[in-house]
């Protein structure tokens, strides 16, 4: 079984270290790490580990945190695939697809950032509408995005009056960016949190920016 651990961890020496170790003990076999944000003195780093049949997920959280000023932000269950060059694949994947890019970019968005789902918006006559999701995506759509149009990437208020009841059950974080000059938008859902970090959403920005260039 992999996992998706969150962590916040002390910027310096031996830290990463530490950590590995701790997983270790438990059994936890370290896949891949992806630096999420740096900041004064501290580093938020995504880490998709690997433990034994039958281990319970909560000895991860106990190993990390039994480190001094170790955090686990999330923890849950992964089961994409493990690349080093996910943005370059996804781009290639939208270029290349002889149907509907914009089904080809929601279904590979959730892989790349890692998020439970994303769908593209559009602005019609009656408001706001969903133009493709990606599998996962949920059925129940929102009726309004009183944020739209919008002119650069952003974290949405999860539990704003906009945000369907399910979404906010499921503690659902949410970010999203325009798709160029198109008035669409690629709007990402990942419940259960943790929330976007500033670098996420840029990331996210620097994506959609340029999916649009290639959708032209």
């Amino acid at each position: 079984m992999s996992y998706l651990l969150r962590v916040q961890l002390p910027d310096r020496p031996g830290s990463l270290g530490s950590l590995a170790l701790a997983l270790g003990s438990v059994g936890a076999d370290i896949l891949s790490l992806d630096v999420v944000e740096r900041g004064v003195g501290y580093a938020i780093d995504d880490l998709v580990v690997e433990v034994p049949q039958g281990a319970l997920p909560d000895t991860l959280i106990t190993a990390c945190e039994s480190i001094t000023d170790v955090r686990v932000d999330s923890l849950r269950p992964y089961s994409g695939m493990l690349d080093t060059h996910r943005e370059l694949e996804l781009i290639d994947q939208v270029a290349s697809a002889r149907d509907d890019r914009l089904q080809a970019l929601v279904d590979g968005v959730p892989r790349v950032l890692r998020v439970g789902w994303s769908t593209v918006l559009d602005m019609g006559p009656q408001g706001a509408f969903r133009v493709v999701g990606s599998p996962s995506a949920p059925e129940t759509q929102a009726s309004t995005a009183p944020w739209m149009p919008l002119e650069k990437p952003v974290m949405l208020d999860g539990e704003a009056d906009w945000v369907p009841k399910i979404w906010r059950d499921m503690d659902t974080a949410l970010a999203a960016a325009p798709l160029g000059n198109t008035g669409k938008v690629l709007l990402l859902g990942r419940p259960g949190g943790p929330e976007f970090r500033p670098s996420e959403v840029a990331r996210l920005g620097y994506l959609a920016g340029i999916i649009a260039t290639v959708l032209g």
